[in-house]
Parts: C-alpha cells; sequence; structure tokens
C-alpha cells in the first residue's frame, strides 16, 4: 500500500476514534459475546517463523533463548516445552520474590499446556512462556488492573490479543505487575513501589518504566521469553528503554485492545515487550488484524511482513538495509548531558555505517512544546468520563493515583475541544513537515507518537551508570508513518544485526534469607520507596 493511501486511512480512523471515545464504558466488553480465540485466526495470513542462528548461551540455559530460538530449538527436537516452561518456571519460584514481577503465576495452567505442546504444535508459539499484563482479560484467571476496582474480578473470556497469542500456542506463565489502572510505575494501590527495574533489583529508586513494569522485569529476568504490555503515555516504549528490552507499540487499531481494561479510548495500544526486533515482529504479527469486538481495528490497510522486515539482509556477508530509509534527528536528540547523550551519538554513528541509511536533521514547528505539552493534558478527561461510577462510588478506589483522575474530572468541555482540535493540528504538523523528509524520526520520549496512535519502537543502545549502579540500559525510541511498522522493525533489524547490546542480561539478584525479609518485609517501605499522590498524579501516563 502506498504511504498516502495509508496516511487517508489513518487520518480518517483516527476522526472516527475521536468521535467514539466518549461511547465507551469502564468495564469494556464485560458482557459482550466470549471471543473464541481459535476463530480469531480465521482469514488471516499465517505466521511463519523461519529457523534461526542459535546462540550457544541460548543452547545452553532454557531461559535465555529469544521467541525465535525456542521455535528452532522446539522444531528441531532439542527443546521440550515442558523443560522450556519449567526452566522459567523455576526463575520466578527462586527470584520474584526479589523482582516483584509477577501479580500472579499461573504454573500448574503452563505445565498442562507444556505438556500438551509437546504432544502437538498447535501454532507458532506452541510452547513459548509468556507474560500478560494484568490489565488483559483471562478467562477464568482474575485481571486486577492492579486496582481496588478490579480486586475481585475474574473474566469470562480473553481479551482478542491474548486470545491470539493462546490459540498460536502461546503459553501464559503469569500476570504482570502494572502500575494502579495503568496510570504509573508498578506500585501497589496505596503507592508502594513493588516491581523494580531488572537491572537494579536492589535500589526500587531506579526507574523501571511506564506501567508496564512487571511484563519487561519478566523478560528482562528470564522469567518468560516475551510478553505483551500497553501503552497509553509511554508504557510499552519506556520499559524497554530502561530494562534492555525491544518493545513495539504498533499503530492505533493495528492490535486489539477489546478485553483490556481501559485507560484512554484514543490512546491505548497493545504490544510486545520483547527481547529483540524478530522477537517483537512475532508477537504483533500474531495478535494483529482485524476484530469485530473494535472498530478501531476495522477497515485499516493489511498488516505488512512484519517477520521478514524483521530479519536482516546481509549482501557479500555486509548488512544492508532491506529499503534504503532516511532516519531525521531531530534538534533535541543530543541534547542534555551524561552518558545518554554520548550512546545516542555512538549510535547514530552505527546507523551511518548501514547502506541504505541516510540520516537527515529536521526541525519541529515553533509551537511543538505547546502542543505535546500543555494539550497533553486533555488525555485526563477521556480516562475520567469512563470511570465517573466508580468516583462517586468512593473515591478511595483509586488509591494512589487518585489526584490525576480527579484532574480530568475538572477539565471543561471546551477545553477537551480545542485539546481534540490541537491533537488534529499536531498529527498535521507530524506527517506534512517533521516527517516530510524522513520515513523514520528518533525521539527522545513516546510523545508525540503515543498521542496521535502512530507507531513507535524502542530498542536498547548500550548502557551508562546510574548513582550506585554502575550498569543501567539506555535505548532510543524510532517513530514512523501510519501503519509501517515494518519500517521500524528494519531499522531495528540491521541495527541489532551489527550490536549485540539487546543479548546482554542483567545478573541474578542477591537473595535474602527469611530473617533478612521478615526485618525488611517483602518490600521497601521507606517513604523514599513510596510514591506520593503528587509524584503519582506528575509520572501519570
Amino acid at each position: 500500500m502506498s504511504r498516502q493511501y495509508n496516511r487517508r486511512v489513518f487520518l480518517a480512523r483516527s476522526a472516527a476514534v475521536a468521535a467514539g471515545a466518549a461511547t465507551v464504558s469502564a468495564v469494556q466488553g464485560r458482557s459482550a459475546v466470549a471471543v473464541a480465540g481459535s476463530s480469531l485466526q480465521d482469514g488471516k495470513k499465517r505466521v511463519v517463523v523461519p529457523d534461526v542462528a542459535v546462540r550457544p548461551e541460548a543452547r545452553k540455559d532454557p531461559t535465555e533463548p529469544t521467541v525465535a530460538e525456542a521455535v528452532t530449538l522446539l522444531r528441531r527436537g532439542e527443546l521440550t516445552a515442558v523443560n522450556l516452561v519449567e526452566a522459567h518456571l523455576e526463575r520466578i519460584a527462586k527470584y520474584d520474590s526479589v523482582y516483584q514481577a509477577f501479580n500472579a503465576v499461573t504454573a500448574d495452567e503452563a505445565r498442562a499446556a507444556a505438556v500438551a505442546a509437546d504432544r502437538e504444535r498447535t501454532g507458532v508459539l506452541s510452547g513459548i512462556p509468556l507474560t500478560i499484563k494484568d490489565n488483559y482479560f483471562t478467562a477464568g484467571v482474575a485481571t486486577t488492573a492492579n486496582s481496588f476496582i478490579f480486586a475481585k474480578f475474574v473474566p469470562p473470556y480473553d481479551a482478542t490479543s491474548y486470545a491470539r497469542l493462546k490459540a498460536a500456542g502461546g503459553i501464559m506463565v503469569g500476570k504482570g505487575q502494572m502500575g494502579p489502572l495503568a496510570t504509573t510505575r508498578a506500585t501497589t494501590p496505596n503507592g508502594t513501589i513493588t516491581t523494580v527495574n531488572a537491572w537494579t533489583p536492589g535500589d526500587p529508586s531506579v526507574d523501571p518504566g511506564g506501567s508496564s513494569t512487571g511484563p519487561a522485569c519478566s523478560v528482562a529476568a528470564r522469567m518468560a521469553c516475551s510478553s505483551i504490555g500497553t501503552q497509553t503515555g509511554g508504557s510499552i516504549v519506556l520499559p524497554s528503554n530502561q530494562q534492555n528490552l525491544t518493545g513495539l507499540k504498533p499503530t492505533m487499531g493495528r492490535t486489539s485492545v477489546y478485553g483490556v481494561v481501559p485507560l484512554s479510548y484514543t490512546r491505548d495500544h497493545s504490544g510486545p515487550l520483547a527481547r529483540d526486533a524478530l522477537d517483537a515482529a512475532i508477537l504483533v504479527s500474531v495478535m494483529a488484524g482485524p476484530d469485530p469486538n473494535d472498530p478501531r481495528t476495522l477497515g485499516l490497510p493489511p498488516v505488512p511482513d512484519l517477520v521478514t522486515a524483521a530479519l536482516p539482509v546481509r549482501l557479500a556477508g555486509k548488512v544492508v538495509m532491506r529499503r534504503a530509509t532516511t532516519i531525521g534527528v531531530p534538534p533535541d536528540y543530543l541534547s542534555g548531558s551524561g552518558g545518554g547523550v554520548a550512546l545516542r551519538q555512538a549510535f547514530l554513528d552505527t546507523l551511518g555505517t548501514i547502506p541504505g541509511v541516510k540520516l537527515v536533521d529536521v526541525k519541529y514547528p515553533d509551537d511543538w512544546d505547546t502542543m505535546t505539552g500543555t494539550f497533553n493534558n486533555v488525555r485526563l478527561s477521556e480516562r475520567t468520563e469512563a470511570f465517573i461510577p466508580y468516583l462517586k462510588q468512593d473515591p478511595k478506589l483509586f488509591g494512589v493515583s487518585l489526584l490525576s483522575w480527579l484532574q480530568g474530572l475538572f477539565l471543561s468541555g471546551d477545553e477537551w475541544i480545542t485539546g481534540q482540535r490541537a491533537k488534529n493540528h499536531l498529527l498535521r504538523e507530524v506527517l506534512d513537515h517533521v516527517m516530510v523528509d524522513c520515513d523514520v524520526l528518533l525521539q527522545t520520549s513516546p510523545i508525540p507518537f503515543d498521542i496521535l496512535g502512530l507507531p513507535e519502537l524502542a530498542l536498547p543502545i548500550g548502557f551508562t551508570a546510574s548513582g550506585a549502579n554502575p550498569k543501567v540500559p539506555v535505548g532510543t525510541i524510532l517513530g514512523g508513518a501510519p501503519y509501517e511498522e515494518d519500517r521500524l522493525l528494519e531499522v531495528a533489524a540491521a541495527y541489532q544485526a551489527v550490536t549485540s547490546w539487546h543479548t546482554e542480561r542483567p545478573a541474578d539478584p542477591v537473595l535474602h534469607t527469611d530473617a533478612d525479609r521478615a526485618a525488611r518485609g517483602r518490600t521497601a517501605t521507606t517513604t523514599s520507596h513510596r510514591l506520593s499522590p503528587e509524584r503519582a498524579a506528575a509520572t501519570s501516563a
């Protein structure tokens, strides 16, 4: 499909989504007809994962393989699903008391599914252990969104994205811990920090990213092969950047959010937090496609061959771009100080050596800060509208994140309308000006691509010291044109073929004795390890 066609479809769909935003209820789809996972594959092109070269580390340790490596080992009979799943469950049992990446562990169900997978491979992900963020509906397994509101909610059916992964053979080993109602980093509803950054498990103060903290930590800490999260304000790309993962937030509607506890109808996205570009491509390929239960997914351009896009291309032994690609470098990309800036410069230097890459400077419009800052607050009223019944029932149900919900309550209708006009203006600025001379735009934050519903991909670019921690991951974010996830994957695949940052794993955490845990509690509960209501509001998605 041509870029102009994609653009027309995206503009039309964005307008339709904005018009329908006020029609969503807080308990999205709870009374809808149950979704049968097997039927979701009807009419979809079958996802095929080729055999890949398996690293020695992945052959030695079953918790080390990427999804593609595990698929290869399983297909060749060099690994069983039972051994693969059991190895991950053993790490969960041993280390999750430190990481606190899981809200719930579904060990018995995972073991049974692994036995079945060894009897018959049912799909491309057959036998692959996955973490599912705890705002995805999972039939028969509690979906709490880590909140008081949904504390006892057990869905009768699976969210579409999870149902498709399960129909492809994926095995849920647990529900990933998250920020309360997907608003902050993972804490208890009252603000006590739970999930840590897998690279700094002894220092809860190090930011592990946005609300998909648990899914990210579980993959980085080798307790699952891959995971899925959600993004409304950065919660796929930020945890990926912070924990040395590759996260792909698809274009709005490319993957369904039916059966996901909502935060913002016009900004909620589902996508993977994976170990590399190929794994991200595999999961999105399985998840993507029309879903009659989610109108945002209907009438879109066909899903491109994302798996092929994520395979590096070599000519005469040298990595080259699959397609010539112009990458825009914005004025703030190398601003600031510290190790992160040096790593971004090194990233640019490496990209510049790959044949087919062209780096160009781009400019922001004069009103960029206003468009991406002040008017971003209109998202708060959209989330509040769906949860007004719960605010009326008992404000304490919102825990530490109450302030951000109240902020949305006090935004006026004219402010919301002005904000929607500003969003439309920002979209035109991005498509018609900022990206007019480039295929991919480098970003220093998820904004504005998560505001607009455009695709973005996060990937690791190195490590730097942070405080007393000598090795903390640094990542970068690529933004793309509508429905061009394949272009982002091509860039990431080429970069990861000539670097090895994405293959590095954190050291195992120090385990505490029973006496230590009794003295400290399950988590550090000092004031410095809690989010205040003001901090929660300031960092809210």
